[in-house]
């Protein structure tokens, strides 16, 4: 996973990894989510792919669309 860059300041989410078909998301306290093509779907995939890469908003985004995840980890 790479570090997510936080522009803003306040994100829970403190790393990523761009999948081909998905997004693998960890938060601040740990908990790994894994976001697909199947569950939530592509275009959410793609629209958390972006904020990841940008360094901005993924957090916000998941909250604010109520996204569902198709698998979550405890590391």
């Amino acid at each position: 996973m790479q570090p997510y860059r936080n522009l803003a300041g306040n994100s829970g989410v403190s790393a990523f990894e761009i999948l081909r078909d998905g997004i693998k998301v960890r938060f601040a306290n740990g908990t790994t989510y894994l976001y697909d093509y199947e569950t939530p779907g592509r275009a959410h995939v793609e629209a958390m792919k972006r904020h990841a890469r940008a360094g901005r908003g993924l957090s916000s985004y998941i909250s604010q669309s109520h996204v569902p995840y198709a698998d979550k980890s405890d590391d």
